[in-house]
């Protein structure tokens, strides 16, 4: 009996010195994470939606509240002006979650494009949605007053072939950035103030 009091004991102390340490190996390395995330999974997206952007939206950037979360803007100065912003939507693919990268004109309410950040997609089908410029270039200027659907739901966007579900997931997550824009539109306009030069 003894023995094995001995060994709970002994397991009890390891298991907490694992955890204290795992807990700590991450919340040091959280910072580091998430500025690599920015770097080479946000930022590739958002520069080349912001494209022409005078500044950099990688630095130029402010959190909002939405919903129960927070969710990151990203500032474009265009022409001068601080006039759009990129944030990340989501909808549900064959795969998983097809997270979206949206960049939307203030001034105008229009798209000025989106770019898939992360996906669980097939290779060579559904993925092709991160690559393919012709299906991504569907959205850039369309107005923020439809609702965006493939063509084999009654809308407009050309599915991929063999991947209308990815296609349909870009546009559930382009239809949640809309909501998210409409409702977030007053502050989002304050907050563009901050970075006029």
């Amino acid at each position: 009996m003894r023995e094995m009091i001995k060994m709970v004991v002994v397991l009890t102390v390891l298991s907490c010195f694992s955890g204290g340490l795992l807990a700590y190996v991450r919340s040091s390395t959280k910072e580091q994470i998430e500025n690599q995330v920015l770097e080479f999974v946000k930022g590739p997206a958002i520069r080349t939606i912001l494209q022409g952007a005078s500044n950099d939206p990688i630095t130029d950037r402010f959190n909002l509240k939405v919903g129960d979360r927070e969710e990151t803007f990203f500032v474009g100065n265009i022409d001068g002006q601080p006039s759009a912003v990129a944030f990340e939507t989501s909808g549900k693919g064959f795969g998983g979650d097809v997270g979206l990268m949206v960049g939307i004109d203030v001034k105008n309410d229009k798209f000025l494009g989106v770019s898939v950040t992360t996906h669980g997609e097939t290779p060579g089908m559904g993925a092709r949605a991160k690559t393919d410029p012709g299906f991504v270039a569907q959205f850039k200027g369309l107005g923020l007053k439809q609702t965006l659907k493939v063509t084999q739901d009654g809308g407009t966007i050309n599915a991929l072939s063999g991947a209308t579900i990815t296609s349909r997931a870009v546009c559930s997550a382009s239809d949640e950035a809309i909501k998210i824009y409409k409702t977030l539109k007053p502050q989002l306009v304050e907050k563009l103030k901050d970075f006029k030069n």
